[in-house]
């Protein structure tokens, strides 16, 4: 491990794995501020996360991660957005003993802050980890090289600099907010272009060159996310559900929950409440 701004990652080091969870908010808690003796990996799966590290200010939005190191003071700015979604997981990286020294050595570097390409891998592996946690099917071997493979996965999925523009950079992030911060409205693809002043076609080009995705299936992942918030941390039906996550009808919600999460909501509701996700 070198000081700084990135982690390079010794793969012949054992690591061992600590707790994970999902984090949600709801618009009411913080970030603690605090110095713990472990490393600490953050991926965001939907809104804005701030916070800091030392001196430094970091600002994640969805598809980005997050590297912090130990024993150096971190905290949030402010309260956590309603509608941050955020995985985490706690692992330590060991010394090798002098009895390894005829290993092979491989070096990966890890970006303390970095956009991923294809994020759902990542979110995968985070899932995989949490499910098994929750069953009890998780033993310390199994959890040590999931998080290996999740490290390995934030070094080798990074958007290459010089791929797009700052100006493209930016203007994706644009859109991915708006939808984010007004998918519950009665939003199209068309709203959004007329909100940010571009031109619909050029925009969802940008869009999808960044996220994999287009607009129109973007407002329905974050109304999905919206939906299953609703449906672990509340009672209310999937009527008033659909309602209030933007849906113009319950059936059309049924039908899209289901495309994306491969499951009824009633069904979701029931398997995926689990004590991991963390309500803040």
């Amino acid at each position: 491990m070198i000081p700084g701004n990135s982690l390079k990652l010794n793969l012949s080091c054992p690591i061992r794995s600590q707790n994970a969870g999902l984090l949600v908010s709801r618009g009411k808690g913080t970030h603690p501020t605090r110095i713990i003796e472990s490393h600490e990996l953050i991926l965001v799966k939907s809104g804005i996360l701030e916070l800091w590290e030392e001196d430094q200010n970091f600002v994640l939005i969805a598809g980005q991660t997050l590297h912090l190191f130990p024993s150096r003071r971190h905290g949030g700015k402010g309260i956590l957005p309603k509608g941050l979604e955020f995985y985490w997981i706690h692992f330590e990286i060991q010394n090798r003993s002098s009895d390894d020294s005829d290993i092979a050595t491989e070096f990966v570097d890890i970006p303390q802050v970095n956009r991923l390409r294809r994020p759902e891998k990542l979110e995968a592996l985070f899932r995989y980890f949490l499910d098994s946690q929750e069953t009890g099917d998780l033993n310390q071997e199994s959890a040590n090289l999931l998080v290996q493979l999740m490290l390995v996965e934030v070094a080798n999925g990074t958007v290459q600099d010089g791929s797009d523009s700052d100006k493209v950079n930016s203007l994706a992030a644009m859109v991915h907010n708006y939808i984010w911060m007004n998918s519950e409205d009665a939003i199209t693809a068309g709203h959004v272009a007329e909100a940010l002043g571009y031109n619909p076609d050029y925009l969802g080009r940008i869009y999808r060159k960044i996220y994999g995705c287009t607009i129109t299936q973007a407002i329905h992942e974050s109304r999905v996310a919206s939906a299953c918030r609703l449906l672990m941390d509340s009672d209310k039906n999937i009527e008033e559900i659909a309602r209030l996550c933007g849906f113009s009808d319950a059936d059309y919600f049924r039908r899209i929950f289901r495309r994306y999460k491969h499951i009824t909501p009633i069904s979701f509701r029931k398997i995926n409440s689990r004590i991991y996700i963390n309500i803040h």
